[in-house]
């Protein structure tokens, strides 16, 4: 019996001190796509390197790569639910600022959302790269903002906005053979983020709904294979639909880049 009681008492003790008594704060709703220009509070902390594009190996939860590069270039975030969406949030930009503590500028810089932090802390929670945290600062003062570790920030949806001649881009991940089909969707400007992605065969008029994987991964399987050469309409949060026809070739491999010639 006194075994069982040390157990509970170790079990009780735990919960007491590991956060059992940190209320956890339901998420806000869902950041729509109605651009109403309203700014919004959401709590803003940072992760990664002080001057760094978040995530170790510059990926996240949204499986796109080098977000340190152009034309990400590591201003990006990870949000919560109504902002991450499982997913389906991902790629889609908005606006930060903040007004206090005083290094802040309230100079609004835009981020992109790669990644996803659920901590129950606020009903929204954007957690940023080093280097977009700092960027809320005049230059010169990023490093004694980041020193404050989390703040208050302002936030409001806006349409993406990508370099001129920047399309809609596909990568088919590792592991997709005739059997299964994963892939991933990237540099999708005006709503950003994408809800829906159908496939159709070359020969068939039909068209195939993907399912979402995850992050940004849409997949196929079936005991049938499928006869690329593959074109994929993409439906944007706002309900925007696009094709990129043939985009995925005949020869396709695994792990490989394919731009279309679409964007919205």
């Amino acid at each position: 019996g006194s075994v069982s009681y040390v157990l509970a008492a170790a079990v009780l003790a735990a919960l007491v001190s590991g956060g059992a008594c940190i209320p956890r704060v339901p998420p806000g709703p869902n950041i729509t796509t109605n651009y109403n220009n309203q700014w919004l509070s959401a709590k803003a902390t940072w992760y990664g390197k002080p001057t760094g594009s978040g995530p170790k190996d510059n990926g996240g939860a949204c499986g796109i790569k080098d977000v340190n590069l152009a034309p990400y270039n590591g201003m990006i975030a990870c949000g919560n639910v109504p902002i991450f969406k499982d997913g389906k949030g991902c790629g889609s930009c908005y606006e930060i600022k903040c007004q206090k503590p005083s290094p802040c500028s309230d100079k609004p810089i835009t981020i992109f959302i790669t990644d996803k932090n659920y901590e129950p802390i606020a009903p929204y929670h954007i957690d940023l790269s080093g280097k977009a945290f700092g960027a809320m600062a005049p230059p010169g003062k990023e490093q004694t903002l980041r020193s404050f570790g989390e703040l208050e920030l302002q936030f409001r949806r806006v349409r993406c906005k990508y370099a001129p001649g920047t399309k809609i881009t596909f990568h088919v991940e590792k592991g997709s053979n005739p059997n299964y089909l994963a892939v991933l969707v990237k540099f999708v400007s005006d709503d950003g983020d994408v809800v829906q992605m159908d496939i159709q065969e070359s020969k068939s008029p039909a068209w195939i709904p993907l399912t979402l994987s995850w992050g940004a991964i849409w997949r196929w399987d079936g005991a049938k294979p499928l006869k690329a050469p593959f074109s994929i309409r993409v439906t944007s949060e706002s309900g925007k639909k696009l094709i990129a026809k043939d985009v995925i070739p005949a020869n396709w491999k695994a792990d490989t880049v394919y731009p279309s010639s679409v964007q919205f």
